[in-house]
């Protein structure tokens, strides 16, 4: 497998993003190794909280929930995705797949970093992925956090406004991730904020990761990660620790999604759930100090 590495000098200076780097490497399934970058902060002995990025972002989109979280006593984890942030970028579109990111972060948070206790948040694809992980690792979750997120089946209606995303994504001859990540977010984007989200990619081609990714939404029920998805949403049906929804009010992708999670899983349940005022897709970006506090708010009532 043919892999990027983003130059160090690209990620220098970037606002309020003054973590510590810290990697990894795990199996490409390939018979190769990545390299996985992760942010650590926080008291290495608290039970972590594990915050999960998705597309086209990385973990700069949570600089500003991650001082919140360690303020109030709480370890912080947030990986960058393979093909984004600081981890390794595979060149081909086909080196990637929904069940290869799943066993990547797999191996990364449980086969390396051995997380247990575990307080999650995911957003987009940090959801996609990190429910699986809650549903195929369950003794590994101490309760859940979802914003802007699904678990799709390939079932019933598809949103017309993610279907044309997923054509821009494979289509449009330019892919400007900066410019994607602000069109996201429901305040404006400074130039110096726009420039962190596009450090990751220095030229197209590094990109492959994020051009196929919304390519593996389900949108049929013929889908190669239909049942497993499926599979995970038994699990998620019986699955009854804390489980929080955190939706914004401002983002036509997921607009209304929390619904499928109140009514089916049991932890959601009497939790306080919420609605993010005045944020868009990217509600970390819009909000973060906001929704860090929802999750401090859940793990003291819990």
């Amino acid at each position: 497998m043919k892999t990027l590495r983003t130059p160090d000098e690209r990620f220098a200076g970037l606002p309020d993003y003054a973590f510590e780097p810290h990697y990894l490497e795990i199996n490409d399934g390939d018979g190769g190794t990545l390299r996985v970058h992760y942010i650590d902060e926080g008291p290495a002995d608290a039970a972590p909280v594990l915050l999960m990025h998705g597309e086209p972002s990385w973990s700069f989109l949570y600089r500003h929930m991650i001082p919140v979280l360690v303020a109030a006593g709480h370890r912080v984890v947030a990986p960058d995705l393979v093909g984004f942030g600081r981890s390794d970028k595979p060149t081909e579109v086909t080196d990637y797949s929904y069940a290869r990111h799943v066993a990547w972060m797999a191996d990364a948070l449980f086969g390396h970093l051995d997380l247990t206790d575990i307080t999650y948040f995911g957003q987009d694809w940090g959801g996609m992925i990190g429910l699986r992980l809650v549903a195929e690792h369950t003794d590994r979750f101490a309760r859940v956090v979802i914003g802007n997120t699904a678990l799709a089946t390939g079932e019933g209606k598809i949103n017309k406004a993610f279907l044309e995303w997923q054509q821009f994504a494979r289509e449009s001859p330019v892919f400007p991730i900066g410019k994607i990540c602000g069109g996201g977010c429901a305040l404006p984007l400074s130039p110096e904020v726009t420039a962190g989200y596009d450090a990751p990619f220095p030229d197209d081609t590094y990109k492959a990761g994020a051009r196929i990714f919304p390519s593996f939404v389900p949108t049929s029920p013929d889908d190669p990660s239909h049942d497993a998805n499926v599979a995970a949403w038994a699990v998620l049906e019986k699955f009854d620790r804390p489980f929080l929804c955190a939706f914004s009010d401002s983002d036509p992708m997921t607009k209304g999604g929390a619904e499928t999670f109140l009514r089916n899983v049991p932890g959601a349940a009497g939790q306080a759930h919420t609605t993010i005022v005045g944020a868009g897709h990217f509600l970390q970006e819009d909000k973060g100090p906001e929704v860090a506090q929802v999750i401090i708010d859940l793990i003291a009532r819990s």
